[in-house]
């Protein structure tokens, strides 16, 4: 039997007349872009995240731009983010002109070390050449980054936070969502997310009234909002009196109505997953394989189930000849490819480094059963004997 990486068959075997019938009314309204089920999902993310805001758009890197837009981030500034992740959190800096500063992580959650945070921006003051503007802290694999310490750092040295809940979304630290913290929280609803749609899509949540307006502009071709139009004479659609440079990120309708069921099992889903990592703990204990650490107080949502392993390639071909699919994050951190090397990257990235050798994913979703579990696992601990 083949077995799934991500199994989005059977989610879907869960929900489908659900999905069908959320479709079926998008297609007799014909409201595709825009249309009611955008606000609706808006409004139940906003209330599950605990965000006064929520707006969805094209997709999860689109997310990361536009509170930086928002913010006139641009040539001169500098923009704090890890290495050891998806390409997508370090380019969006780039495109207004920014300069990303790589970050290393921590040994155990693989999240942004807030001790090499505070030493690059240090060091970044101290050479002169950048202004810090803001910091990008990435949920890695599923589970939050340490929100109190980046979000102290934060504050002290005055620069903006966004959380890159991507991979992260559902996560919480001390029973909170990221948006206790950050300025602004981004996700990604790519449909291997734990929180997908079936194509692409994204949001952005804040309590900051003026960035959520902002950025709704934005998301528009950067229409006129509410504020822009106050006292001022203007008698066509405000989506014509064009503010601000924007761009088109827009949430389709479909996406959203098929968001909207997601996200009514969305919380059950997010403790099935940890059952399925708690018998990954259990089962991988004494294999050889480093198994996956959790920021005290936190619950992740297992994106993915990363372990460690001194000869990784030598398990993920062994698990391949097992019918066991994996998969290595990140081989190449983003500071050691070309187009990414010329940016700063102040005291080096040696734990980054490390651990692109090392780590390698299993299959994670909601809907392992034991069995199948019971066979990747089995395979692990073959490959050491």
């Amino acid at each position: 039997m083949t077995i799934a990486f991500i199994d989005l068959a059977a989610q879907q075997r869960r929900i489908k007349p659900e999905i069908d019938a959320a479709i079926a009314r998008v297609l007799a309204h014909g409201a595709y872009v825009m249309g009611p089920e955008v606000r609706a999902f808006e409004e139940q993310l906003a209330a599950f995240a605990g965000s006064k805001h929520a707006l969805g758009c094209a997709n999860g890197t689109e997310a990361l731009v536009l509170p930086l837009m928002a913010w006139e981030v641009g040539p001169g500034d500098a923009v704090f983010c890890p290495s050891f992740t998806f390409a997508a959190t370090g380019e969006v800096i780039p495109w207004l002109g920014a300069s990303p500063v790589f970050v290393d992580i921590l040994e155990d959650t693989y999240n942004l070390d807030p001790a090499k945070l505070e030493a690059a921006i240090q060091a970044t003051k101290a050479q002169g050449a950048l202004t810090p503007r803001a910091i990008i802290a990435v949920d890695l694999f599923g589970q939050p980054a340490d929100y109190p310490a980046i979000s102290a750092i934060a504050k002290k040295h005055g620069l903006k936070l966004i959380a890159d809940s991507a991979q992260g979304f559902g996560c919480t630290l001390g029973g909170q969502h990221p948006g206790a913290w950050a300025d602004v929280v981004t996700t990604s609803f790519f449909p291997a997310k734990p929180l997908g749609c079936y194509g692409d899509g994204g949001a952005v949540l804040t309590d900051d009234d003026w960035l959520a307006e902002r950025m709704d502009s934005l998301r528009v071709h950067g229409k006129a909002t509410a504020s822009d139009i106050q006292g001022r004479t203007f008698d066509h659609d405000p989506k014509y009196l064009n503010m601000r440079v924007g761009l088109n990120s827009r949430l389709d309708t479909i996406q959203a109505a098929i968001l909207i069921e997601k996200l009514k099992i969305f919380a059950d889903e997010i403790e099935k997953r940890g059952v399925v990592a708690e018998r990954y703990a259990a089962g991988l204990a004494g294999s050889g394989a480093k198994t996956p650490a959790v920021i005290q107080g936190g619950v992740s949502v297992w994106a993915q189930y990363t372990i460690e392993h001194p000869d990784r390639d030598g398990l993920a071909a062994h698990l391949k000849t097992q019918g066991v699919p994996s998969a290595a994050y990140y081989p190449m951190p983003m500071h050691t490819q070309a187009c990414y090397s010329i940016y700063p990257q102040p005291g080096g990235l040696p734990v980054s480094e490390a651990k692109a050798d090392l780590v390698l994913a299993l299959p994670m979703h909601a809907y392992l059963d034991e069995e199948t579990q019971d066979r990747i696992i089995a395979a692990v601990r073959s490959f050491n004997g």
